[in-house]
């Protein structure tokens, strides 16, 4: 960065976090438990809203989603986010109205006003767990991949800015001491700020990236094409909006334009559509503790359904600053992810297995002429020195890699044979109409007989083609000028989003850690010792969170957006059913609620880990376990329904008349979101 970004930089961030914590201050400083974790049940529509989207909205999005959409998803992430608008209209209209008329704190409070005490435990120690071990350690590395894809080579103040857990400590420290101040006012009127930017930054980086499609060589842009059609004459005289259709608009499953994608696909099947990917946006949206603390915090119900519906037009725009940019970035700089991906190969290969490294050719070496890799080729040089020779590390890959470095894929095969038992002499090499898939099947047969004939003596990591998660990152690098405060500016609100989305995950953490556990314990606890018990809350969990933080970045975990989505399967299904019985089915038994709860994650465990299911795509299987426990909680309502409903405590300090300007509203976004889907289908 330029003198004048670095001052846009840090005037930005200050200025947020000042206005956040003033904001917050009390008169007479002292907060009460409503003040610190509900901003004293007084937010407007637009802090509703703006604050639903920047927590929302931050690196998890930025780094994971625009990753997903470079890789071969493209459009079709976006189904989280369009699908998300349907899913804040219902939430605005079904949810909101009995979440506020009761007065609860916390979703786990709502549990044990419907069904018992047991429910709310169980959902608050799950909902703690994966707040903090999931979306808080998630956010926390996406955050850093920002600070290590911009700032690589770079050390300041003795720490490597391209070490991912500096990058880690860096963010995670921030954003524990902004929540411990200021709770959750604080984050909402910085979300406020933070909002308009992110939104503002984002439709920057979209221009520049478009602008960039309209001015590359054809020669370079048809490399990425995923579309037989288009030729280097038809992208000469195309513009780049036209470029980026024809490059992108290919069949199925190659072309990058379609939301719905065949029933094979691992992710995102057109199943799933249907069902499975409803179960998490109804999760997230409506029952997850650190969005819903936003809505819960309205100052009247009508405000919270206006600011909700607010937050669903935002969602609508989100995928065009988000996803787009990530096929972009695919077309543009296919070959800075490829560089990417080898300095991380060869991190990993140099530190396990020095005498392989030195085997390999260049492409698989970062590129000693580029500034960025001084201080990774160090590190491999320190490696070389220092590991051992008789390690035994396999090296798992698949058919994108083997087709870009068939040779080195050879040379991979052959060391893992050699660890295996199986030889590695010239014979071994497979035959086949595909040879990189050929590759592939006897890469991953020989892993596994050497992984059952060695056991834990043997290691196996991941080599991948491009580094996709750092698509983000590379677009913020190559395309915004240095020295006139865009990057400065955009950097910052990228950086602010982070800390103000972890602020609002630790507070809600620390929120059903205080309100649902400990002041369980002790009811007659004070408010002061209420809002000190959450502030400590918020330092262990952030701790812990950052000891998790800095391993997301392993392949195994499939992206950061998809282990996002795919760990909470373990929790989501089940709340969701149970509430559902809950709201909507007033008979059901107390029981359901404990069935539900404990129910779900057995099932979801056993469709993920057995041999039989492991291949069924993790939105199959929420849909599945979604199923499954609504019929069995179906059938123990049917053979014994209370004889009652249950009485649920009623607050009787706020306005609970609904906005009909709201209801409109939402139907238009409900027909806007059907209208894009039908012109990206």
């Amino acid at each position: 960065m330029g003198i004048l970004d670095v001052i846009v930089f840090v005037g930005f961030v200050i200025a947020v976090i000042s206005i956040g914590l003033y904001k917050s201050r009390e008169e007479d400083d002292v907060k009460d438990a409503q003040d610190y974790f509900l901003a004293g049940r007084g937010l407007t529509w637009y802090l509703v809203g703006f604050s639903l989207i920047a927590a929302n909205i931050s690196t998890e999005q930025f780094v994971g989603m625009t990753g997903k959409a470079a890789d071969w998803l493209g459009m079709a992430i976006a189904s989280y986010e369009w699908m998300a608008a349907v899913t804040l209209v219902v939430t605005a209209f079904v949810f909101l109205p009995v979440f506020l008329k009761s007065g609860i704190y916390t979703i786990p409070e709502f549990l044990e006003y419907r069904y018992n005490a047991f429910a709310r435990t169980v959902m608050a120690i799950s909902t703690m767990i994966i707040l903090v071990g999931v979306p808080t350690a998630s956010v926390i590395f996406s955050g850093a991949k920002v600070i290590t894809g911009n700032f690589q080579g770079m050390v300041v103040a003795g720490l490597d800015l391209g070490n991912i857990t500096v990058g880690c400590w860096i963010i995670g420290i921030l954003a524990a001491v902004y929540v411990f101040a200021g709770g959750l006012k604080a984050c909402a009127w910085a979300d406020l700020i933070q909002g308009s930017a992110l939104i503002v930054g984002g439709v920057i980086i979209a221009w520049f990236a478009m602008s960039l499609m309209g001015n590359t060589a054809p020669e370079e842009l048809i490399q990425t094409a995923r579309n037989d059609q288009v030729t280097v004459e038809s992208l000469e005289s195309a513009g780049p909006i036209q470029r980026f259709w024809d490059l992108n608009k290919g069949d199925l499953p190659e072309g990058k334009l379609h939301m719905v994608r065949p029933t094979d696909d691992p992710e995102i099947p057109w199943t799933a559509l249907l069902v499975g990917l409803w179960i998490p946006n109804f999760f997230y949206w409506g029952l997850n503790q650190y969005i819903t603390q936003r809505t819960l915090g309205s100052r009247s119900l009508a405000e919270g359904q206006k600011g909700v519906v607010f937050a669903a037009f935002l969602k609508l725009i989100i995928p065009f600053i988000v996803v787009i940019p990530g096929i972009l970035a695919f077309n543009l700089f296919n070959s800075e992810l490829r560089n990417d991906a080898s300095g991380r190969n060869a991190l990993l290969i140099s530190a396990n297995s020095p005498d392989l490294y030195q085997t390999l050719d260049s492409s698989m070496k970062p590129d000693p002429a580029s500034d960025r890799n001084t201080l990774i080729l160090e590190a491999i040089e320190k490696n070389l020195a220092e590991a051992d020779p008789s390690s035994k590390m396999l090296y798992a890959f698949d058919e994108e890699f083997a087709e870009m470095h068939p040779e080195n894929s050879l040379t991979l095969l052959q060391h893992n044979q050699s660890i295996a038992g199986s030889g590695s002499s010239a014979e071994t090499i497979p035959d086949g109409d595909d040879p990189a898939m050929a590759l592939v099947i006897a890469n991953d047969t020989t892993i596994q007989a050497a992984t059952e004939q060695l056991g834990d003596s043997v290691g196996t990591e991941t080599l991948i083609a491009h580094d996709y998660d750092n698509a983000f990152p590379t677009l913020i690098r190559e395309l915004l000028p240095i020295g006139v405060g865009i990057k400065g500016f955009v950097l910052a609100a990228i950086f602010g989003a982070v800390v103000s989305s972890l602020a609002s995950m630790l507070n809600s953490a620390s929120t059903i850690a205080t309100m649902d556990i400990f002041y369980k314990l002790k009811p007659n606890a004070s408010q002061s010792q209420l809002v000190m018990v959450g502030r400590i809350c918020t330092i262990v969990f952030v701790l812990i969170a950052l000891l998790i933080a800095p391993f997301l970045g392993h392949p195994s975990f499939g992206g950061i957006f998809t282990f996002i989505q795919e760990f909470q399967g373990f929790i989501s299904p089940g709340i969701l059913a149970i509430f559902i019985f809950g709201v909507l089915f007033h008979k059901a038994p107390r029981s359901v609620g404990t069935i539900g709860l404990l129910l779900n994650p057995v099932l979801y465990g056993a469709l993920k880990w057995m041999p039989a299911t492991a291949d069924i795509t993790f939105l199959n299987r929420m849909a599945i376990c979604f199923g499954t426990v609504l019929t069995v909680l179906a059938l123990v309502t049917l053979i014994r329904p209370m004889k009652e409903p249950v009485t649920l405590p009623v607050n009787e300090q706020i306005d609970l008349t609904g906005s009909k300007g709201a209801k409109f509203f939402g139907g238009l976004v409900i027909v806007l979101m059907l209208a894009l889907y039908i012109v990206f289908y």
